[in-house]
């Protein structure tokens, strides 16, 4: 056993995506996954990443350096 739901699979590529069932055997798991839009999602952003950002991006804005005219 795969672990893979062929049956439904089959469903959303050739019936969903219209794909002639040729087309569909041709793909790879990652291509048919990729072409319905699964995984795409952003993930959350973390504590870690966020302290990055706000470290790289202050709120506030930089003090000026004095130039010489």
């Amino acid at each position: 056993m795969t672990g893979l739901d062929w049956s439904g699979l089959m469903r959303a590529g050739i019936g969903g995506l219209r794909l002639l069932p040729r087309d569909f055997w041709l793909l790879t798991p990652a291509e048919l996954q990729l072409m319905l839009g699964a995984g795409t999602q952003a993930q959350p952003m973390q504590r870690a990443r966020l302290a990055d950002l706000m470290r790289a991006y202050p709120d506030t804005p930089a003090k000026k350096e004095a130039t010489d005219d």
